[in-house]
């Protein structure tokens, strides 16, 4: 949306992409420009408000007239994933980047709890 400040939650963004990809075998947010990307993430993961997402409608390329989407169930997109691998997903495609799980806390997350490392 325009954010001029890098921040380690972009970072569980593209590893909640990379995640949903693998279980689903396709991109989650398949678009071929920059806001048909936008709009493909708004369409599964609704319309970011300042509910969703704390100053949004002052972000560069955030537009009031965006479409207004309902979220979609990630459970119905990817429903070959077990719920653990759900929840896990849901907590890095939060909007807010200070909301998103750390890659600390997602490491100690349920998902991976028969994982020996």
């Amino acid at each position: 949306m325009g954010s001029r400040h890098y921040s380690i939650g972009m970072d569980m963004w593209s590893i909640g992409c990379i995640f949903a990809e693998m279980a689903s075998k396709r991109p989650l947010f398949p678009g071929d420009s920059e806001i048909d990307e936008i709009f493909q993430i708004f369409r599964i993961l609704g319309t970011p408000t300042e509910e969703t997402w704390p100053s949004v409608t002052s972000l560069p390329d955030y537009k009031p007239s965006f479409p207004k989407w309902q979220a979609q169930s990630l459970k119905e997109l990817l429903p070959k994933l077990c719920p653990d691998g759900i929840d896990l997903i849901s907590k890095m495609l939060i909007y807010d980047p200070s909301r998103r799980i750390t890659a600390k806390q997602a490491l100690l997350h349920p998902y991976f709890n028969d994982v020996e490392y």
